[in-house]
């Protein structure tokens, strides 16, 4: 008698279930990125969105806003604070100073790729999302593979970065352009090639695929082949949107907010910025150029106080920089993406 009462009372909470979730309220997600609508970035954001759909029984639909069509980039942090968007797409090295801890993952000669690397900086930094990042619900952390440094003129050597004009991609890299003795020319990535068309800025740190993206390989045309630095994102919910789903609903998100996505979403983007290279390096007038193991030095060398600015941020803000490194450096480990 038993396996039939078993059964039966496994039908049963089968059954619950199916109602509770065919009982939970629809709700319709904002998505807001702000790369145009062809970056490679986008698709993956749907396809975690339909996924999102599919298990959610269809109860939590999605729109996509790509290209800065709910604010600009320097903006989206807030506006999933806000509830302007729902989930934002936010690279928090727009606003230096702001979230130091997160900042450690952008410091540079630190993580060799953008595939294992994403799942890296996402479980890392799952441990300071709950405080560094409190005004929103944290979903993942990723980044694209490592950037580098293209210019009007060829760099070589760190010293020659002295007097240069330099868009930085995060705050951090900006601290390397002031060591250096450059100037930082700050502006978000869908404004930048229109800095170095007016001269404003002379170089600027960029992954590869997205340097023609966004047409700044008309404007640049000399390419340091070094692995200098990732930007860091972030991937945010708007915590009131979080807080009225359904148990059910939430357990979904949840699902949908670890280091595994974290991967995925890092992956589909990396394999295009790889692609990007072998393209600027096959374009008449460009060189894509290696360094020395000397030179390489040079430039290791020359950007160690930069970590130690970036400690004296995390202090300011109550942390402990030794632990905040020590612990990225042994995630980068585990995960075989440091450098």
């Amino acid at each position: 008698m038993r396996k039939p009462l078993a059964a039966a009372a496994l039908a049963a909470l089968a059954l619950v279930a199916g109602t509770a979730a065919a009982q939970d309220k629809p709700v319709a997600m904002k998505l807001s990125s702000w790369v145009p609508a062809q970056h490679a970035l986008n698709p993956a954001l749907q396809a975690w969105a339909e996924s999102i759909k599919k298990a959610s029984n269809g109860t939590i639909s999605y729109t996509l806003f790509p290209g800065e069509q709910l604010g600009k980039a320097f903006d989206h942090y807030d506006m999933a604070r806000d509830g302007i968007s729902d989930f934002s797409y936010v690279n928090p090295g727009y606003q230096p100073g702001r979230f130091p801890v997160f900042a450690a993952s952008s410091l540079p000669f630190m993580v060799s790729n953008a595939k294992a690397g994403s799942a890296a900086i996402d479980a890392w930094y799952r441990q300071y999302a709950a405080k560094e990042m409190k005004d929103v619900h944290f979903c993942f952390a990723f980044a694209h593979d490592p950037g580098a440094l293209h210019s009007r003129k060829k760099v070589v050597l760190p010293t020659e970065i002295k007097g240069m004009k330099i868009r930085p991609a995060t705050s951090t890299i900006g601290q390397m352009v002031t060591t250096l003795g450059g100037t930082n020319v700050q502006s978000s990535a869908p404004e930048a090639r229109d800095m170095l068309e007016r001269g404003v800025a002379e170089a600027i740190t960029f992954p590869w695929g997205s340097l023609i993206l966004f047409g700044i390989d008309k404007v640049v045309k000399y390419h340091m082949d070094v692995p200098l630095y990732v930007t860091p994102f972030v991937w945010v919910m708007n915590n009131d949107k979080y807080n009225a789903m359904s148990a059910a609903q939430k357990k979904v998100i949840d699902d949908h907010c670890t280091s595994e996505w974290a991967e995925k979403i890092g992956s589909a983007w990396a394999d295009f910025e790889i692609a990007g290279r072998a393209k600027i390096a096959a374009e008449a007038g460009h060189e894509v150029y290696k360094l020395t193991p000397e030179q390489l030095k040079a430039w290791r060398d020359a950007v160690a106080p930069v970590e130690n600015q970036w400690a004296d941020g995390v202090k300011k803000a109550g942390g402990d920089p030794k632990q905040v490194l020590d612990s990225f450096k042994q995630t980068l480990g585990k995960y075989k993406s440091a450098l």
